[in-house]
């Protein structure tokens, strides 16, 4: 059965298949080649320098915030902790695409070690997972901080914020863990090509020649279990935080309690709200040309790495104050 590639983050449909391009007769290749963006081969090196320049302000943004909580006394609480773990994860999303990608603009390095691309799509997928749940445990810190103020330090210990973070890494770990095992197991005999600059779960599935129906469900399965119901956790948590809000008993007081959401809610709409954008791109523009897909998922996927510090550097009074320090002295 011949299926349709999905957005590497939320499993959008990719408009292309594999009859796209030219086929070969050849059995479980030792490497795939990645062209990608096709259809714009020539315009490679110029492409790369947004993406080089996104990459290099999601390394320098993240280690900025990771160093800063870590040397100044006063960021302390499960919102920083969480914060330092969304720091981590899309230094991980962002390392796991950008080298491979700028090799094949820079130095037309095309070939994918077998191995090394199963290795890609478990950590693109796997932090992508951890991404979202990390949303969901921030959610939770700012309900009991808004909703259960005084009862936070109680509630929210440093033991129970460590364990809500590593059951978000787990979670993502494990939720990852069969996409290269089933891979692995499959035959592949259409052709090695995959037009896009990584490797993807749903791309090697387009590439086997036996029946992976398992792979589609599975995919499915995990679609609605971290993006619906990471979604639904998130807007009930906010439903409950906004009637706390509009129950104080002053403009200035909703305001200021409001205001310590909105890295939160920019950081979340970064994340998700492109995914749907991208969701209808796919289902209503089916003339749209294939390299702009796939621009557009590249970006869908390296742009909350680097935004996600710049918003929370400028919104959270302690690391901006700490920043400026840093950029006079």
């Amino acid at each position: 059965m011949q299926e349709t590639p999905f957005c590497p983050r939320v499993g959008h449909l990719l408009p292309y298949s594999m009859s796209d391009y030219n086929t070969t007769d050849f059995t479980n290749p030792s490497t795939f080649i990645l062209l990608g963006i096709p259809g714009l081969e020539t315009a490679h090196v110029w492409i790369s320098i947004p993406f080089c320049t996104m990459y290099a302000m999601a390394i320098l943004g993240n280690f900025t915030i990771l160093f800063i909580v870590k040397t100044e006394p006063s960021p302390h609480g499960p919102m920083y902790y969480f914060l330092c773990m969304l720091a981590i994860t899309d230094l991980g999303l962002s390392t796991s695409i950008l080298p491979k990608m700028l090799s094949i603009f820079w130095f037309h390095s095309r070939e994918i070690d077998f191995s090394a691309c199963l290795t890609q799509l478990y950590f693109i997928h796997c932090f992508s997972v951890m991404e979202s749940g990390i949303f969901v445990a921030m959610a939770l810190d700012r309900y009991v901080a808004i909703c259960h103020p005084l009862r936070h330090s109680t509630i929210l210990t440093n033991p129970i914020s460590t364990k809500i973070g590593l059951t978000m890494v787990v979670r993502g770990g494990m939720l990852a863990l069969p996409y290269p095992f089933l891979a692995k197991q499959w035959p592949y005999c259409r052709t090695n090509i995959i037009p896009q600059p990584y490797c993807t779960h749903i791309a090697m599935v387009n590439l086997a020649c036996a029946d992976t129906h398992i792979s589609s469900y599975y995919g499915l399965f995990v679609q609605f279990s971290v993006m619906c119901l990471d979604g639904i956790f998130i807007a009930v948590s906010y439903i409950q935080i906004l009637r706390a809000i509009f129950s104080l008993p002053t403009k200035n007081t909703r305001l200021k309690t409001f205001g310590t959401c909105i890295s939160h809610l920019c950081a979340i709409f970064i994340f998700y709200i492109p995914g749907l954008f991208i969701s209808l791109m796919q289902r209503f523009g089916r003339s749209v040309p294939l390299h702009f897909h796939v621009l557009v998922a590249n970006v869908y996927l390296l742009m909350p790495p680097m935004l996600n510090p710049i918003i929370y550097g400028v919104r959270t009074k302690q690391i901006r104050g700490r920043l400026l320090r840093l950029i006079t002295h």
